[in-house]
Parts: structure tokens; sequence; C-alpha cells
């Protein structure tokens, strides 16, 4: 099984794999990225709305400090509102197009991430190369699934993004980010690492612990 596989959305034998899965392989959970959640907590669409919301408040202030006309200041505004909603529209449309392109799988067998706004690539993540696995809320359902990877699977932070782990750069842990309902995908997840342990007893020991900041548990291999 390829760690890597270029692929068109269009040609998958099977949505979001790189091929038919083997045998006794079987599709247990698929999801997306939420635009909304990626815009907000990734992007920082808020902060930028905010940040433009206070230089427009300055332009008025001092405008009306320094005595500028009204017509002088209501074109300064303009202008920073035609700015704010060109950049704001830009980064809600750059989430839709990753919550589009995206497709994560869980099987029986691997957990399968296929993304790639302007190329698709599909990234195979067996469970026997999965050392752990943990959980983030960002609110109420919504979250990010971190999974730590074997050291000598060898991954590009850069390529990955933003589909990994923040500030792990070193050994970047791919994710199931931004997920609408976080805690259904961690409990498939979690089901089918216990089971894939159980058809693999001589192989891997696998604990829960904690391993994420926010996080409820992490399903560890050993």
């Amino acid at each position: 099984m390829s760690q890597f596989v270029t692929r068109e959305h269009e040609i998958e034998p099977v949505p979001g794999l790189p091929g038919l899965p083997p045998a006794g392989e079987v599709i247990l959970w698929q999801g997306r990225p939420s635009a909304k959640l990626l815009s907000r907590h990734l992007l920082k669409v808020r902060w930028i709305g905010g940040y433009f919301l206070l230089l427009a408040v300055w332009a008025v202030v001092s405008g009306v400090h320094d005595g500028r006309e009204i017509g002088g200041l209501l074109f300064s505004i303009a202008i920073l509102a035609a700015l704010a909603a060109v950049l704001v529209g830009m980064i809600e449309l750059f989430a839709w197009a990753v919550e589009k392109t995206t497709l994560y799988t869980i099987t029986t067998e691997r957990v399968v991430m296929r993304f790639g706004v302007a190329l698709s690539m599909t990234l195979n993540l067996p469970f026997r190369k999965i050392e752990a696995v943990s959980t983030a809320k960002l609110d109420a359902k919504g979250g990010v699934i971190a999974i730590a990877v074997a050291p000598d699977t060898r991954l590009s932070w850069l390529i990955q993004w933003p589909h990994v782990r923040g500030w792990r750069f070193s050994r970047p842990e791919p994710s199931l980010a931004y997920l609408p309902d976080v805690e259904m995908a961690t409990n498939v997840l979690s089901a089918a690492f216990v089971q894939f342990r159980a058809s693999h007893a001589n192989q891997l020991r696998i604990s829960v612990t904690p391993s994420m900041p926010s996080a409820p548990a992490a399903v560890a291999a050993e």
C-alpha cells in the first residue's frame, strides 16, 4: 500500500480512496472538514474582520479630529470595507474549496485522507503505522483528530497543511481537521483501532491515555 497516491477526484473507483479496498476491508466512516470551522479557527476570519473594523473606527476618529470633510471620511471607510470584503471573501472561498475537495475515510484497516485544492493527493495511514490518536474540541461538537505516526513514516507538514496538527514540523501529525462532529469520528476510529488490535494481538498493544490539550482521551499503540 503506497503512502501517497496522486488522483483526480473524478476517476476514484471509490470516493475518497485511491483504489478498490482489499477483500475484507470495510469503510466505516467518511467525513469532511467544516468550512465554517476552518475559516473561524484556522484562518481567523473574525479577527481579520475585527481588524478592519478597528481601522474604520480609527479612520473616522482621526478624520474628525483633523477636520476632514464627510465625503473624505466616507471614501476612506468605503475603501477599507472593500478591502475587507475581498480578503474575507478569499478566505471563505478557500475554506469552501478545502471542504469540497477533502474527504476523510476510516476503514477497518486504515485512515485515508484525500485532499488538495489545486492538486489532489491521497494519504494512506495503515493502523500498524499509527502510534497515537488524540482529539481536541473547538466548540460544542466540532474538533480535530490528530494522528501520531511511526517515526519511519516520512511526511511533509507543508504539503499536508491544513490537514495537519500545528507546530509539529519535525514529526508532522496528519489530522482529520475541523470536523463538524468530532466525537462521532473519534468513536468510530477508536472502535476500529481496538478491533484491529484484537485481530493482531501478537503485533500490537493499545492503551488509552491523555495526549492533547483539551482532549478527553487518546488511543495509543505501543
